[in-house]
């Protein structure tokens, strides 16, 4: 049920007495945020303000901290995310959570229905340089298909065999934007940008040798793209490319629901 049906009911129950103004009061303090012990204030709103839904960050907090989050979460959201849970974390969580699924290569801990159908048209398509990138490229593909998007996976096509690359141009021609996920110097991006119509969103991974410096130097190559329509994320943020690629493919179809002939068409107001 949605924020705003949860507001309506609420203002409902006032008006017919069902509940008292300092009953629906101690409603209202929970529906922008909610405190969680003296440790976190779990933002409510945030998936009406965004599009999104609050996520967890796992390393830093204890086992007890993320569980706590989750379970006030799993109030308000049919779909609950915590990211850079290693396994040892989901152990214990496994103990504490009821119904928590872990997603081992992406990191991902979630609670979760047991069909989550995607909510917009249009595919996500993931791509790793190699192997070693598969980590971030997963946080990027679980994050993508939790939230409601249809995600495309091709693994293991970096330029040092560049065939591999050009015998799937049809996955670069079917989806609606790209995360390239590459390390040790990052030329993948600016590839596949050459080759594809789409956004591309650039990932830059720590995976290298000494000179690539943690992921600096894909992070900087991949700036200084030569090719156009290449936007660069953090490095390692899996997490974030998936949000970035899920907010594109949002705004293309508030763009078709507000254009002349659809049916959700509003004189061209854009909300």
């Amino acid at each position: 049920m949605s924020e705003p049906e949860n507001l309506r009911i609420l203002l409902e129950s006032v008006a017919n007495g069902n509940i008292s103004a300092d009953a629906a009061l101690s409603e209202l303090k929970n529906l922008a945020y909610e405190s969680v012990g003296e440790f976190a204030k779990v933002d409510h709103h945030r998936h009406l303000r965004t599009g999104f839904p609050e996520v967890i960050w796992g390393l830093g907090k204890t086992p007890e901290q993320i569980a706590q989050i989750m379970e006030v979460m799993r109030l308000r959201s049919p779909v609950v995310i915590a990211t850079r849970i290693e396994t040892s974390v989901y152990t214990l969580l496994q103990a504490k959570v009821r119904g928590l699924r872990y997603y081992e290569m992406a990191r991902i801990c979630a609670i979760t229905p047991d069909v989550i159908k995607p909510k917009y048209p249009g595919s996500i398509g993931i791509i790793t340089a190699g192997t070693a990138d598969l980590p971030v490229a997963e946080e990027a593909a679980i994050t993508a298909e939790l939230c409601g998007f249809r995600v495309q996976r091709l693994w293991d096509v970096g330029v040092a065999g560049i065939h591999r690359l050009l015998s799937h141009r049809h996955v670069l021609e079917s989806v609606s934007v790209l995360i390239v996920v590459a390390g040790m110097e990052g030329a993948l991006p600016s590839v596949v940008a050459g080759l594809a119509d789409c956004p591309i969103i650039a990932v830059p991974t720590s995976i290298g040798y000494g000179a690539s410096f943690g992921g600096l130097a894909p992070l900087l190559t991949m700036l200084n793209s030569c090719a156009a329509g290449v936007g660069v994320v953090n490095i390692d943020n899996g997490f974030g490319a998936a949000v970035l690629a899920g907010q594109i493919l949002r705004t293309a179809e508030k763009l078709r629901l507000a254009s002349p002939g659809s049916k959700g068409y509003d004189g061209g107001a854009v909300s």
